[in-house]
């Protein structure tokens, strides 16, 4: 596993060169055909993804609408680290935009991983609660957004 490409991963930043080989041999590597499904939203998530080549659409089903894209991450990008935190199932869909090559790191791997190198848990688990943290404020800007510039906004 090169860990030039952990490197690279926001949510993995702060750790040394030791820790991110450590934390590469518990990586798996999976690939997935075009506008093949990685997991379905409502699926149960046990794991998180690492693109390492090609580029993956986050999306949801809109009733009578269909599929709605609400990201599409590239080489170096993350997704579903929700589910290294919690147990509940997956809040959207994860699909292969084009042909691609992801590293897989599995909830155990990583509470393996964290319970042999205390200092590595302690750097990972602060940079999710940081990464957490700045998408609830995300989300709070868009839904006070939302509400401006709907009728249930103040007059």
């Amino acid at each position: 596993m090169d860990v030039e490409i952990l490197r690279k991963v926001a949510l993995f930043e702060g750790l040394t060169n030791a820790q991110l080989r450590k934390l590469g041999g518990a990586l798996k590597q999976v690939e997935f055909k075009i506008n093949s499904h990685i997991f379905k939203e409502g699926d149960p998530g046990t794991s998180m993804f690492i693109i390492a080549e090609g580029k993956v659409r986050i999306s949801k089903m809109v009733p009578g609408i269909g599929e709605e894209a609400l990201a599409i991450l590239e080489r170096g990008q993350y997704f579903g680290e929700m589910s290294l935190i919690e147990d509940g199932p997956r809040s959207a869909d994860a699909i292969a935009h084009t042909s691609c090559k992801l590293y897989e790191l599995q909830r155990e791997k990583l509470d393996e991983v964290m319970f042999t190198d205390k200092e590595l848990a302690y750097v990972l688990l602060w940079t999710f609660v940081r990464t957490l943290s700045a998408r609830l404020r995300e989300t709070n800007d868009k839904i006070r957004a939302f509400f401006a510039l709907s009728s249930f906004g103040p007059r």
